[in-house]
């Protein structure tokens, strides 16, 4: 187990660097010119080559990545004209073009808002996804079955912000069972915290709870025709113990591992929902990064996403082995 821990860190912290090198060659080495996006149009040449100096843009591409990479382990200085030095500290993404915010600091006051987002919808999703399939294949045949597989067909083939937008109507314009919600951190007010998340975490929550309800439903089936479990059945072992202590473990292994890897690609893949919602949290922070052409807010971002995808992919891989010991063993 040891050995396959360091196997999946060490090919975890390769991708993070070869994902560095792409999404820095991407927006920063991609024709354009930087220097006129952080000075704005109504900059003149001279004000755009100083503005290009101080970003350190007339080194080398190797240069400039190098200082990139170097601010993200040490920390780095910045140049922001009249002789003003400005120290970022690691893992420094470099200083925002509207703001001369770090965006380190930029995604650490945004990201409390997108996982308290991710981290309720995940809470959600497990509970009546595993519980459906589950159900729906100890109920094989039945017309609970086939009820249960037509709500999780139509779930799958719904939109995440037609869903949104049908519970806003419902429960709050026609039904008025709520106010509209509007963000609320968890350190000011904890109940306003959880009442006004509770549609954006049933909206995603239950658009990714379809895929987790068919998912468990065919792992637990393929589970129970094992040969194992067929052995267990014939020594007499009663149809719940076999549920609850073989099959189970074996159906909800794929589960976790897809489980790891959706909520790392939650952290930045909830833009429709956190827009929908007015949620200030990464998704939302990429879109208007985009919208003004910020770069260094927009590389930041995108590293910070997908480095919580590799993370949770790590994550995965260790629980699936975890879960099943074969994993590790292969």
């Amino acid at each position: 187990m040891t050995r396959f821990v360091l196997k999946r860190t060490g090919g975890a912290l390769l991708v993070l660097l070869a994902l560095s090198v792409i999404v820095y060659s991407l927006f920063y080495l991609a024709p354009g010119d930087p220097a006129r996006l952080a000075c704005g149009e109504r900059c003149n040449p001279q004000q755009i080559a100083q503005v290009r100096e101080q970003l350190g843009l007339n080194e080398s591409s190797v240069a400039q990545y190098l200082h990139f990479l170097q601010g993200l382990v040490a920390g780095r200085d910045h140049s922001a004209g009249a002789g003003l030095v400005l120290h970022c500290d690691a893992p420094c993404l470099g200083l925002s073009y509207q703001t001369d915010q770090q965006v380190t600091e930029l995604i650490l006051t945004r990201l409390p808002a997108t996982l308290s987002l991710a981290l309720g919808a995940l809470a959600i999703w497990l509970l009546v996804g595993v519980g459906t399939g589950l159900l729906s294949a100890l109920r094989r045949g039945g017309i609970t079955e086939r009820l249960l597989t037509v709500l999780t067909l139509a779930g799958t083939g719904t939109p995440v912000f037609i869903l949104g937008l049908l519970l806003l109507m419902a429960v709050c314009a026609y039904l008025q069972w709520l106010p509209f919600p509007t963000y609320v951190p968890l350190t000011e007010d904890p109940e306003q915290w959880a009442w006004n998340l509770l549609l954006p975490w049933l909206t995603l929550g239950l658009f990714e709870s379809a895929k987790y309800a068919r998912l468990t439903r065919s792992s637990t089936l393929e589970t129970l025709a094992e040969d194992h479990i067929r052995t267990f059945r014939a020594y007499g072992v009663g149809e719940r113990a076999l549920v609850t202590r073989h099959a189970v473990r074996g159906a909800v292994a794929p589960v976790i591992a897809l489980s790891a890897v959706d909520f790392g690609t939650m952290i930045g893949g909830a833009v429709l929902t956190e827009s929908l919602f007015g949620i200030p949290g990464l998704g939302k922070t990429l879109i208007d990064a985009v919208r003004v052409v910020d770069l260094p807010v927009v590389v930041g971002v995108v590293l910070a996403i997908g480095t919580a995808v590799v993370v949770a992919g790590a994550v995965a891989d260790l629980l699936y082995a975890a879960a099943d010991r074969r994993v590790a063993l292969a």
